[in-house]
């Protein structure tokens, strides 16, 4: 036996290491009686979730792929077509149309909503620590698409809407907000910034409070001024919570189907024919489901390729803190 074993044999194993080896050798004896049922208690609390998940889920989307293979109409068994629906996808201009409808809305919806919640949070945290605004700025988000867009097709109607009373008394001209090729969209989309907005600056007014105010100390004794600490500092260090709230806010205006069936229904003249509206349409209008669900899956790969790149070109990972 050599001198430094002989040394490290006789120094005593501390009190507190054996107490937590004790303990370690507890936990890891998961096989004990005591532990032998806690897999199955386990199993019966997620089995209501999992079970859920699976039926109104997996299941449905499994289903949409498949018919989107066939021909399917309701009455009559699905009938295996292979790609003709896709085939037939390509050269449908009423698709295309709706897809760059839909384009046209998210650019406009999403830019807006970015813009205003970023302002929002902003205010929010520089000039005001009132709970009951913060609150008041989410209520929006919290009433139903369908009450928000009836509410609004009543404001927004040429005749007898507040909008356009407004307008005139002062002065101006009253306009054909929802019936008017030029203006749907972009009434659409500020109908879909005013309910979506709240949500938005909350997420970004969190992303705010994680930036330390020594940031803002140092930038102060630098000689910024707000609005450079604002685009220097701020908007950098927010580029994983813009990162987030662009795809969340993406993926949400390319799924637009109720504020548009409550106040154009896709008109006038298909100006207003989302991706969701055609797809609703050729379901429960012409009872085609095979090809609806062919244009369900197609538009599930848009949103995924757009995810992707938008993630990479966001660095969403990583914000701009050198």
């Amino acid at each position: 036996m050599t001198l430094l074993e002989a040394e490290t044999q006789a120094v005593p194993e501390p009190a507190w290491s054996a107490k937590r080896g004790r303990r370690a050798r507890r936990n890891v004896n998961a096989t004990a009686p005591s532990h032998r049922g806690d897999a199955r208690l386990a199993w019966i609390l997620i089995a209501p979730a999992m079970i859920g998940f699976l039926v109104f889920a997996v299941y449905p989307t499994l289903r949409g792929i498949y018919l989107s293979f066939t021909n399917f109409r309701v009455l009559s068994a699905p009938e295996w077509v292979g790609l003709d629906n896709f085939v037939e996808l390509l050269g449908d201009d009423v698709f295309w149309n709706a897809l760059w409808v839909t384009v046209y809305f998210v650019v406009v919806a999403v830019t807006l909503t970015v813009a205003v919640s970023v302002l929002t949070a902003a205010v929010l945290h520089r000039l005001t620590s009132s709970t009951i605004i913060r609150g008041l700025i989410i209520l929006p988000f919290l009433i139903s698409s369908v009450v928000a867009a009836t509410v609004w097709s009543w404001m927004l109607d040429t005749q007898l809407g507040i909008v356009n009373i407004a307008i005139e008394g002062l002065g101006g001209e009253g306009q054909q907000f929802l019936s008017s090729r030029a203006l749907a969209i972009p009434s659409i989309a500020l109908i879909h910034v005013w309910k979506n907005m709240g949500y938005t600056s909350i997420i970004i007014f969190a992303g705010l409070q994680t930036i330390p105010a020594s940031v803002y100390e140092a930038g102060r004794i630098d000689g910024a001024s707000e609005t450079q600490m604002f685009l220097r500092l701020t908007l950098p260090l927010l580029r994983p919570i813009l990162a987030l709230v662009v795809v969340l806010n993406v993926i949400g205006a390319f799924q637009v189907f109720d504020i548009i069936a409550v106040t154009t229904k896709g008109g006038p003249a298909n100006a207003s024919n989302v991706l969701q509206m055609y797809i609703y349409s050729k379901a429960f209008g012409q009872f085609d489901f095979g090809y609806a669900s062919a244009m369900s899956l197609a538009l599930f790969a848009i949103l995924i390729a757009i995810t992707f790149i938008q993630m990479r070109l966001l660095r969403a990972n990583e914000s701009d803190t050198n």
